[in-house]
């Protein structure tokens, strides 16, 4: 193998930077240091002994996490790719020489971001950056829901039933009930069934940054969770959603607490929707259908996201990290738009 010249890296990252580095984009807009205060927090647990290795420092971890999202990698992967891809490197400030944590560390950090329960703060911080920085949430938002799959369990009629009850399930060894998802529920979408949870999104119009989210296992219906992920600090009143939101439930509440309904309405067939009805409904997918747009960038950036993990709290920190590194991803674009 050819020996390592001392400007051989810097040319190779100069050839990619001239093919368009969307990392090199994201690491000048976004100030990492911002989510330090509370990623600290998941040391404040002091260790027990100074022997050993110093861990890694928070922020670099995060940004791996969020490499993880944007690539929909595997821990394996993730460390592979690091140690691998010069782009990687460099947003992560490492250099060859440099130490890369393992497949291990970094499952070990996503556990501990998930027991300090701290990335609703992460989120928020974002947020609250994007409004300083004059991406304000503004003219309504939109609610939606993506499924996200888990690997299917096979159990049987017996098995399901106690699980959905709550119940425990007989004959499962240790090693088996380690790798059973319990909380991940089946439900079906156009004929099609799908096991595993929810992604319940709220973005606001004109910048289709996603404000708010909530996850569930996929047996909830969307309607369900509407009040959860509304925003209440858009400019406007006005709330789009497909008809899997209009209830009497949903629409009382939204009237009760000022909000205008752009709640598409569904037919059936002994009641048939009017002219005027399809109409309205064609008015409103064309901002409702602002969402989908979300969605899509998501699964052409990261790939169908399928959850590795047990059970809802983690689902919930590898669906939220998702949501967050497309906030920071659609930041960088925007900025980068502008100049």
């Amino acid at each position: 193998m050819q020996q390592i010249g001392m400007f051989d890296v810097s040319i190779r990252l100069n050839k990619i930077d001239q093919n368009g580095d969307p990392l090199k984009r994201l690491n000048e807009v976004v100030n990492w240091e911002t989510f330090r205060p509370i990623l600290e927090k998941i040391r404040q647990k002091k260790r027990k002994s100074n022997a050993g290795r110093k861990p890694f420092d928070v922020v670099l971890m995060f940004k791996i996490l969020i490499l993880q999202s944007l690539y929909n990698l595997s821990d394996d992967a993730t460390e592979m790719q690091i140690l691998d891809r010069l782009s990687f490197m460099r947003f992560l400030g490492l250099g060859i020489g440099d130490r890369v944590p393992d497949a291990k560390t970094i499952w070990l950090f996503r556990e501990q971001l998930k027991e300090a329960g701290i990335l609703p703060e992460l989120f928020h911080q974002f947020d609250s950056f994007l409004r300083k920085h004059g991406f304000e949430a503004r003219k309504g938002q939109i609610v939606d829901a993506s499924i996200v799959s888990v690997p299917k369990q096979k159990n049987n009629r017996d098995q399901n039933a106690k699980i959905k009850s709550g119940e425990e399930v007989d004959g499962w060894s240790d090693a088996q009930r380690r790798q059973k998802d319990t909380e991940a529920r089946w439900t079906r979408k156009h004929g099609k069934a799908y096991f595993g949870y929810k992604n319940h999104v709220s973005i606001d119009v004109e910048h289709k940054f996603i404000r708010k989210f909530v996850v569930t296992d996929a047996s909830v219906h969307d309607g369900q969770v509407l009040k959860d992920v509304l925003d209440d600090h858009n400019t406007s009143r006005k709330v789009w959603a497909d008809s899997a939101y209009r209830s009497r439930k949903n629409l009382l509440y939204l009237c009760l607490n000022g909000f205008k309904e752009h709640i598409q309405r569904k037919g059936c067939r002994y009641d048939k929707l009017t002219q005027k009805e399809k109409r309205g409904n064609r008015t409103k997918s064309r901002i409702r259908s602002r969402i989908e747009h979300v969605f899509g960038v998501q699964l052409q950036r990261a790939g169908t996201l399928i959850v590795r993990t047990i059970g809802l709290a983690r689902a919930w920190i590898k669906i939220g990290l998702r949501n967050l590194s497309y906030n920071l991803d659609r930041y960088s674009l925007l900025v980068s738009r502008a100049g």
